[in-house]
């Protein structure tokens, strides 16, 4: 191969090149680089034009065994070059709710033509529906049809779906098993897809987005200065509690921050939690072991203690049977 000449990367295009296992020496005395490879390729890299998208995993599988890296290879193996990454492996098992949610915590901030590859399927082998998506963001998402999109049909929009045609779009030879289909068909098509090496148009015949299974879900209630919404999914590591009270609709409240909010959580009809909390704008703003109201980074309020779990200490959990109150609390007068 012979060298490209006149043509200097800078420090950072040198190490975006060596990630394509393109040759790259110094010539003795001499401040120059001469580049070994295909000179169309280092170019486009000068350009800053992305050659291939990333692949994004998510599942409930965990990591104690090897059917993520069994999916990794099936992306690795497409093409060597395949920039993977995970989302999470600790959905809950079977949690098509978490899973939904996980992805809208996420997609948007990747890169457009960025797949995604998400896999909560308790029903797999069945006849449930195997789908990939182009979001109105430009992302694409391969799943199954279970209501893992029903945050990303809602919030981001969802453009174009197709229904993909297992017979044809399945890892070779796994014609005879019905239970990995994260890896014979969902980590297959979604490298394929990440490699340029199928358009979306040929991964299965066009579906309607309206046809598309969602999760219910309940919007907040805004009444008689009482918001009531739902905790949606916890901030696992920490324990706070993640709401679907967006801040536009916390801000009818009039309360700002240093103010005390009265919350009110109930689990169906029983009151789990009621108390005065502050509202602030980060966990410095209470004492160690205080609860705190905040806005998330998904610009929705939660409800934490600063250094501790909330969802611990009061046994709360999530979904549409766990109802929040936030209404403004009365201001104390103490008398002299």
């Amino acid at each position: 191969m012979e060298p490209i000449t006149n043509f200097t990367p800078n420090t950072v295009e040198i190490h975006e090149i060596k990630a394509y296992n393109i040759i790259q020496y110094k010539r003795e005395n001499s401040n120059e680089d001469t580049i070994y490879g295909n000179k169309e390729i280092i170019l486009k890299h000068r350009k800053g034009i992305t050659m291939e998208r990333a692949i994004v995993f998510q599942s409930d599988f965990g990591l104690v065994d090897g059917a993520v890296s069994a999916m990794h290879g099936v992306a690795f193996s497409e093409d060597q070059n395949m920039k993977i990454f995970d989302l999470t492996h600790d959905i809950p098992q079977y949690n098509i709710w978490e899973a939904s949610y996980r992805l809208i915590q996420t997609v948007e901030y990747w890169p457009k033509e960025t797949v995604f590859v998400s896999v909560v399927d308790p029903g797999v082998g069945s006849d449930r529906r195997s789908i990939a998506v182009k979001t109105k963001t430009g992302h694409y998402v391969i799943t199954p049809d279970n209501g893992t999109l029903t945050h990303v049909k809602r919030m981001l929009g969802i453009e174009e779906a197709r229904l993909i045609n297992e017979s044809s779009n399945h890892l070779p030879h796994s014609e005879l098993s019905y239970t990995f289909h994260g890896r014979d068909v969902y980590a297959y098509v979604g490298a394929k897809m990440a490699a340029k090496h199928i358009e979306f148009s040929k991964i299965g015949e066009e579906i309607p987005v309206d046809s598309i299974i969602e999760l219910p879900i309940v919007n907040p209630v805004y009444k008689n200065d009482v918001i009531t919404g739902t905790i949606d999914v916890l901030d696992i590591r920490f324990g706070s509690l993640w709401t679907n009270v967006s801040y536009d609709t916390f801000s009818k409240l009039g309360i700002e921050r240093g103010e005390k909010v009265d919350i009110l959580i109930q689990n169906d009809t029983r009151i789990v939690y009621q108390n005065f909390i502050t509202y602030g704008k980060s966990f410095a703003d209470v004492r160690f072991g205080e609860s705190l109201v905040y806005i998330n980074s998904l610009q929705n309020m939660a409800v934490a203690i600063n250094q501790g779990s909330f969802a611990n200490a009061y046994n709360i959990g999530t979904g549409l049977s766990w109802k929040i109150k936030f209404k403004k609390a009365p201001r104390m007068v103490y008398a002299e």
